[in-house]
């Protein structure tokens, strides 16, 4: 089981909470583009935590000299990093 350190799991909270934000201000009738630059923060700082937990993970990948399917794995990420 993978683990995500501290940093990992407040980044996702810290979003969770922008995006609590953002939906009361949809409810109080925001204008479109601060609901739309809020929305765009957010999905900034999430294809940022994307990149960090896919990196991390690579990094795991290489260094663990008991890994077997590297080749596999490594193309997994790629594809993760892709679909971003």
């Amino acid at each position: 089981m993978k683990k995500y350190d501290k940093k990992m799991e407040n980044r996702l909270k810290r979003a969770t909470g922008q995006l609590t934000g953002i939906l009361k201000m949809m409810e109080s009738g925001e204008e479109c583009i601060d609901v739309v630059a809020q929305l765009t923060a957010v999905r900034s700082s999430l294809d940022s935590l994307i990149g960090l937990i896919v990196a991390e993970n690579l990094k795991e990948l290489l260094l663990d000299k008991e890994v077997t399917d590297k080749e596999e794995k490594l193309e997994q990420a790629i594809k993760l990093i892709i679909k971003k």
